[in-house]
C-alpha cells in the first residue's frame, strides 16, 4: 500500500520535472499567460505532502552489513522570496521520524531503533516561465540535517547521530489554479551523511541521500 501511493506521488513528481502543457506543446504555442504570474519581490508559501525516500547505503565497522531506513510521509513548508521574475530563493522546513536497522551484519539484523530529522534546506530556484499557467522551475543547494530523538531499538543499549552539511538538487512546477493559487508538485534529491556511533564501539558511515517526492497547494504574495 505504501508504495503503491508512492508510486502515485512520484508519477506527478515527474511530470513536475518537465512541466508541460502537452496539448499546446504539439501545437508549437507558449503556456498561456496569467496576469498575476511570479514577480521580483513576490512571496509564495507552499504547504506539501511529501513521500520521504531514502538511498539509504552504509559502512558498518567491525560487524559489516548494511541499514535499512524506513520510507516516511509527512508534511512539508516552504517559503519562498522572488529576487528577480525568474530568481527565487527558497527555504524547506520538514520533520520526519524513522525506523533504522541494521541488516546482513556478522551478528543478523539488528533493531537500531528511531530517530528524528529535520533537514532545513535552503534552495536558489530558476523559473523557467514565470507568468505562465505551467510555470517549472529548477532548483540547488545546501541543506544541514540535524538528527534528534533518538531511541534505541531493542538490541542495542546506546547510539549517537553526527549531524550533516550537505547539497540538494531540485525540480519541479507550480500550475496556477485561481487568484493567487498554485498547485505545486516536487522532486528533491538531498545528500544526507550522518557518522553513527553504536554501544560506543561499533561505528558506521551512513548515507541517507532521500529522494522526496511531494505535492501541495501554494499561495502568492
Amino acid at each position: 500500500m505504501r508504495w503503491n501511493r508512492l508510486a502515485t506521488v512520484a508519477s506527478l513528481a515527474v511530470l513536475a520535472v518537465f512541466g508541460l502543457d502537452t496539448s499546446q506543446a504539439r501545437a508549437g504555442e507558449p503556456s498561456e499567460k496569467v496576469e498575476n504570474g511570479k514577480k521580483a519581490g513576490d512571496f509564495m508559501i507552499r504547504l506539501r505532502g511529501i513521500g520521504i525516500v531514502p538511498t539509504d547505503r552504509a559502512k558498518i565497522d567491525v560487524i559489516g552489513g548494511d541499514t535499512d531506513i524506513s520510507n516516511e510521509f509527512v508534511p512539508e513548508a516552504d517559503f519562498s522570496y522572488f529576487l528577480t521574475d525568474n530568481l527565487a530563493l527558497e527555504l524547506i522546513a520538514a520533520t520526519a521520524r524513522h525506523d533504522v536497522r541494521a541488516k546482513n551484519t556478522a551478528v543478523g539484523d539488528l533493531d537500531l531503533g528511531k530517530v528524528n530529522h529535520l533537514p532545513p534546506t535552503l534552495l536558489l530556484q530558476w523559473h523557467v516561465a514565470p507568468d505562465s499557467i505551467i510555470s517549472p522551475y529548477f532548483g540547488a543547494g545546501i541543506n544541514y540535517t540535524i538528527f534528534y530523538n533518538a531511541d534505541v531499538g531493542k538490541d542495542i543499549d546506546k547510539i549517537e547521530y553526527d549531524n550533516s552539511l550537505g547539497w540538494a538538487l531540485q525540480a519541479g512546477t507550480d500550475v496556477h489554479l485561481a487568484s493567487n493559487w498554485w498547485l505545486n508538485l516536487d522532486v528533491k534529491y538531498i545528500h544526507i551523511q550522518s557518522d553513527v556511533e553504536v554501544n560506543n564501539a561499533i561505528k558506521a558511515d551512513v548515507d541517507v541521500n532521500p529522494w522526496i517526492f511531494g505535492i501541495g497547494l501554494g499561495y502568492k504574495f
